[in-house]
C-alpha cells in the first residue's frame, strides 16, 4: 500500500467531519490523543464507541455506531482490530452513501474490505495515523526536527 503526499494531504484537506471508531475516553490511549489532535485542527469529530455511548469526549457525544451520527461524514477514522474492519466498512457504506475516505490506523489493515470500498469508489487508507500524516505534510514535524522528506522554505 503506497500513498502518494498529494494523495494524503487532499485526503486530510478536503475532510471535514471524521467519525473515529474506537474513540477512548482514556487520555493515554492513542484514539484519544489522535482524537483532540484532529479536534484540535479544527476537524468536527465524532467519536463513536458503544462502551462510552452517551458520554462527553472532548465536548463532543460518543455514539454507540455509525448509524447513531447525524448527517454525513468525510471520513471514518477506525482504531479497531483488523478482523472487525469489514462490519465497520459495511455500515460505514450503508450509512454513509456520500463517505469520500475511510482510514485505517497503524497496524490496521484488512485488503477485502478496503477492495469493497474502493469499489463502491471510497478511498481507503490502511496503516497509517492521520495524526502523523497531518504533522508531516503540513510541516510541524520539521519544527521538531524530524527530517520528512518534504521540501519547504517554512520551517
Amino acid at each position: 500500500m503506497t500513498y502518494t503526499d498529494t494523495q494524503l494531504k487532499n485526503i486530510l484537506t478536503q475532510t471535514k467531519r471524521i467519525a473515529v471508531v474506537g474513540a477512548s475516553l482514556n487520555p493515554v490511549r492513542p484514539s484519544y490523543y489522535v482524537t483532540r489532535y484532529l479536534k484540535a485542527k479544527g476537524y468536527d469529530i465524532v467519536p463513536v464507541n458503544p462502551a462510552h455511548a452517551g458520554k462527553t469526549l472532548l465536548g463532543v457525544t460518543v455514539v454507540s455506531q455509525l448509524s447513531d451520527i447525524e448527517g454525513g461524514v468525510d471520513m471514518v477514522d477506525i482504531f479497531r482490530r483488523s478482523e472487525t474492519v469489514p462490519e465497520i466498512v459495511d455500515e460505514a457504506l450503508q450509512v454513509f452513501p456520500d463517505l469520500a475516505t475511510i482510514w485505517m490506523q497503524i497496524g490496521v489493515q484488512h485488503p477485502e474490505a478496503a477492495a469493497k470500498a474502493e469499489a463502491k469508489g471510497v478511498t481507503v487508507i490502511q496503516n497509517r495515523c492521520p495524526k502523523i500524516e497531518y504533522q508531516r505534510l503540513f510541516g510541524e514535524l520539521r519544527m521538531g526536527g524530524f527530517a520528512t522528506g518534504i521540501i519547504s522554505s517554512k520551517l
